[in-house]
């Protein structure tokens, strides 16, 4: 199969020509038809992760068709239109019993424990508790653009922030992750602040429903512009960014007894904040962790779609080739281009 691979972190990625996948006897391989280009797979490349072994090909939020099937599968066929979360439980242990499969502690995760979606094909694990079965009338591309970004946004906004109509909610960082927060707790009936510091990423942001925007780099006290409008602080905030800078002004700008929820990844030497505990103690903050969405959650996400109330092809910004993802990729610390980038074309 046609794959981007790179043989070093840091290194430029390759096209090459690789060995098909073959499925596991729990598990199944998907005909990639989208695969979205995350900040994740940057991390990845960049060699934050410990996971990765090299040579490697990275991509984790795709949607397909099941080419293959493993012989123990009995929910799923070939042929099936299928997405998956970017974390592949393993449906056994303590923690994927009590239905949090986003923290299994036997996790796989394509793109970095095993090969991943840039490729032709790609290899997932226990099929039978992982795969989701696509709506007919959502098409690859709007199904890539929910594998991590989306689907992370919405568990962090909805199970682990409870944002409820009314409340003030704080979104630092708008790239896909916290575009689809602004669009999620919009339709949770939230006044969502968006804070980024591309005016374009601001723009976008208001037209998903924000009522306020914050120009990181022209506001001196972001926290303290933020308490200003609500009156107070936001009852939710989310660093969708994952710096230590947007997460130090995550949780200045609560109100008391407010809610810091960290989706952004902070890794390598970003890693260990400087969290201002005096505040978290006077105010009883809350701070609270939100990594991917359980696969037995996304019918409740699906229902939303379906109604009208999110609308994530909104987030879309460019369809793009499995050859110019190596430039998109290796690229994503000195661009930012709003919406997310999806390839298509194998």
């Amino acid at each position: 199969m046609k794959a981007v691979v790179y043989e070093s972190f840091g290194s430029t990625p390759k096209i090459m020509t690789v060995a098909d996948p073959s499925p596991k006897e729990h598990g199944v391989v998907v005909k990639v038809a989208a695969t979205g280009v995350c900040r994740s797979d940057w991390h990845g490349w960049m060699g934050h992760d410990p996971d990765i072994e090299l040579p490697h090909v990275p991509g984790h939020e795709f949607a397909g068709i099941i080419e293959a099937i493993g012989s123990d599968v009995s929910r799923f066929k070939v042929g099936e239109r299928v997405t998956v979360p970017f974390i592949s439980a393993c449906g056994f242990c303590a923690d994927c019993h009590s239905g949090n499969h986003q923290v299994c502690g036997n996790q796989t995760q394509p793109g970095f424990t095993h090969w991943g979606s840039f490729a032709e094909y790609v290899a997932l694990d226990h099929a039978d508790v992982n795969l989701v079965t696509l709506p007919e009338n959502l098409d690859f591309v709007t199904a890539a653009s929910l594998g991590c970004r989306f689907v992370t946004s919405f568990r962090a906004v909805i199970d682990q922030g409870q944002v409820s109509a009314g409340q003030w909610v704080a979104v630092h960082g708008c790239g896909g992750v916290g575009l689809s927060a602004v669009m999620i707790a919009s339709a949770a009936g939230a006044n969502v602040i968006a804070i980024d510091i591309a005016e374009a990423n601001l723009a976008l942001a208001s037209s998903l429903g924000a009522v306020a925007c914050i120009n990181g780099n022209s506001v001196t006290d972001v926290s303290g512009a933020i308490k200003e409008i609500t009156k107070g602080g936001a009852h939710v905030s989310l660093d969708a960014l994952g710096h230590p800078i947007t997460c130090v002004n995550s949780i200045k700008s609560l109100r008391k007894r407010g809610k810091h929820i960290q989706v952004g990844l902070l890794l390598a030497d970003q890693a260990n904040p400087k969290i201002p505990m005096d505040m978290v103690i006077g105010n009883e903050l809350e701070i609270i962790g939100s990594h991917g969405m359980q696969a037995h959650r996304y019918p409740a996400m699906l229902a939303m779609l379906q109604s009208g109330k999110l609308q994530p092809e909104k987030l879309l910004g460019r369809t793009i080739s499995l050859e110019q993802s190596i430039a998109v990729l290796t690229n994503m610390d000195k661009t930012s281009l709003p919406g997310v980038t999806v390839v298509t074309q194998f």
